[in-house]
């Protein structure tokens, strides 16, 4: 099993603060580990979480990505990660994405994405690729290298710096229209869509 998620609550400084992720392995499950168990714990120690938590998100998802790397280097493989995460500070939702796993929302009774896909054929991520010296490849699928279906990723190394752990932040203010999150890996995406993942789900039910 490659797949994992995390889910912290806790109060920084009287402020509640909850935390929710899906980590979609390929290649081995140490990546995945690695984000389940440092990921959410390095956001919550940059010294900007409250005051700036886009920059926050940003900063510790490339920093965990390095330290994934180092942590490996002596290791013969070269397995990576997707993730889809959420933060919930106060009122404020800030949703991260690198990967093609999703995040949706329900909105007044209508399903909205708030990440997009990192995939190699999307025009700006093809762009970033082959400016950095990467090629996009198909091979039964759009493919980085001819190896990866998918842009952005912790971990695979032999990949960057064409597949980068940049995350991609959208900021939603939580409010009675918001009914739900729903966090998902490709396994879902990939044959169920947006509305019908977010039709039967309550505001009281979180499921990941």
């Amino acid at each position: 099993m490659e797949d994992f998620y995390d889910v912290k609550l806790t109060e920084i400084d009287g402020q509640a603060v909850s935390l929710f992720g899906v980590f979609d392995g390929h290649g081995g499950s140490r990546a995945t580990e690695y984000l389940k168990e440092n990921l959410f714990e390095n956001l919550l120690k940059h010294p900007e979480f409250l005051t700036d938590t886009k920059l926050a998100i940003s900063e510790t998802y490339q920093k965990t990505d390095t330290d994934f790397l180092e942590s490996e280097s002596n290791a013969f493989r070269d397995d990576g990660s997707t993730a889809s995460t959420a933060v919930l500070v106060g009122g404020h939702l800030y949703v991260a994405n690198v990967g093609d796993s999703r995040a949706v929302i329900s909105k007044a009774g209508k399903a909205m994405a708030l990440s997009e896909d990192h995939k190699p054929n999307r025009s700006d991520e093809r762009k970033r690729i082959e400016n950095a010296g990467g090629v996009v490849i198909w091979a039964g699928t759009w493919r980085v290298g001819g190896v990866l279906a998918m842009s952005r990723a912790f971990g695979n190394r032999l990949l960057k710096p064409f597949v980068v752990a940049e995350p991609e932040i959208q900021e939603e203010h939580v409010n009675g229209d918001l009914e739900c999150l729903v966090l998902a890996s490709d396994g879902l995406r990939d044959v169920v869509e947006n509305e019908v993942t977010t039709k039967h789900i309550s505001l009281k039910t979180v499921r990941i």
